[in-house]
C-alpha cells in the first residue's frame, strides 16, 4: 500500500575508506544507513561515522528529508541504537522514542530470526554491493556519499521487473499517502553542556576540538551532527569545526590558538611584578649613620691598617 511502510537497516561495504591523518575505516567501521519504501521501492543510502545513536538519528532525519514525507511505518532489525524485540513486543530506546514522537510515525523491531521481514532492504544491500562498490574508489567519505548520492539519482530512474516500471513512476503516490514532514525537526546529533576547562579543549568521538579561550571557565553548549562541532556560550558561536572521522586527533583553530597565547602572554605579565618585586638600593652612608661611625674614626682605622 502506498505509504504505508519503509524497511532500513545498516550497510557495510566491505572496502576500506581513507578518513585522514593516516587512518582508514575497514568494514565493520562503515555504517551505510539505508531505506527502502515498500510501495515505490525508492531507495536511500548514506555513509555515517558511527552506529551511535547520535549519529544513526541523525542520518536517519537526513534520509527522510531527502524523501520528502515520513512513511507511517518504519521497520528495523534490533539495532542497539533503535531498540529491540523483548517480552513479546518491539521496545524502542528514548532516544528512538523521541524522534518517533516527533515525526508522528511508527517503529517496527522484526522478531529475532525473521530475515524475510525486511527482504527489500536485504535486496537493496545485495544491489548495492553489486552494482556500485565494483570499479569504484573513495578518497573519503565525503567522496562516497557524492558518489553514492549520484549513483542513487539514477538507479532509482531504472524500471524494476518486480514493478513494472521505475520507483520515479511510483514515488509521488507514496510521499502524497506518507505523514508529511514535521514542522519543527527532531533533535539529533551531539548535544552536551560543559564548562569549558583551562585547555580550551572539547572532546568528541575520540577527537579533541579547540573553542575560543576567551570563555574559559564559562559554561557552554557543544552541538554536532555529521558535518560540523560547534560550541557556543551566552548566543554566541565560540567553536566551528568540520567533524573528523579519524580518531584520536587534536583539532585546533588558529585564532584560537593566537588568543590563548595573547592570554598567556598577559597572564604572566600581570605575575611578574609579585614574583620579582623591586629592592631599595640604598646609600652606603645610611648604614655608617645608623652605626655611628664618623669620618674621622674612618681615617683612624685606615691609619691603624697601614
Amino acid at each position: 500500500m502506498a505509504g504505508e511502510i519503509a524497511q532500513c537497516d545498516l550497510w557495510f561495504p566491505p572496502i576500506t575508506l581513507p578518513v585522514g591523518f593516516g587512518q582508514a575505516r575497514n568494514p565493520t567501521q562503515l555504517p551505510v544507513l539505508t531505506m527502502v519504501t515498500g510501495y515505490a521501492r525508492w531507495l536511500l543510502a548514506l555513509l555515517i561515522p558511527s552506529r551511535k545513536a547520535e549519529d544513526l538519528l541523525a542520518g536517519w532525519w537526513q534520509l527522510i528529508e531527502r524523501l520528502g514525507a515520513v512513511p507511517r511505518v518504519l521497520v528495523w532489525d534490533g539495532e542497539g541504537a533503535i531498540g529491540r524485540w523483548r517480552g513479546g513486543r518491539s521496545e524502542l530506546t528514548a532516544e528512538c522514542q523521541a524522534f518517533r514522537g516527533t515525526l508522528g510515525t511508527k517503529v517496527l523491531i522484526c522478531r529475532p530470526a525473521d530475515p524475510e521481514a525486511k527482504g527489500l532492504i536485504e535486496r537493496a544491500h545485495d544491489y548495492l554491493e553489486r552494482s556500485f562498490l565494483p570499479g569504484r574508489t573513495f578518497a573519503s567519505p565525503a567522496e562516497f556519499n557524492t558518489q553514492l548520492a549520484d549513483w542513487l539519482a539514477v538507479v532509482n530512474t531504472r524500471p524494476r521487473r518486480a514493478l513494472g516500471c521505475a520507483p520515479s513512476d511510483r514515488i509521488t503516490v507514496d510521499r502524497h499517502a506518507m505523514l508529511t514532514l514535521p514542522p519543527v525537526a527532531p533533535t539529533t546529533g551531539w548535544r552536551a553542556s560543559t564548562r569549558l576547562g583551562r585547555d580550551h579543549y572539547i572532546r568528541l568521538d575520540a577527537n579533541d576540538y579547540s573553542v575560543h579561550p576567551g570563555v574559559i571557565g564559562r559554561r557552554i553548549e557543544i552541538i554536532a551532527d555529521l558535518a560540523r562541532v560547534r560550541a557556543v556560550c551566552d548566543g554566541t558561536l565560540v567553536a566551528d569545526h568540520e567533524r573528523i572521522w579519524a580518531w584520536h586527533q587534536t583539532i585546533s583553530d588558529p585564532k584560537h590558538a593566537a588568543a590563548a597565547k595573547v592570554l598567556r602572554r598577559n597572564r604572566i605579565g600581570l605575575l611578574r611584578p609579585a614574583l620579582e618585586p623591586e629592592v631599595e638600593q640604598r646609600c652606603l652612608a645610611d648604614y655608617d649613620t645608623a652605626l655611628g661611625v664618623t669620618s674621622a674614626d674612618q681615617g683612624a682605622d685606615e691609619g691603624g691598617v697601614a
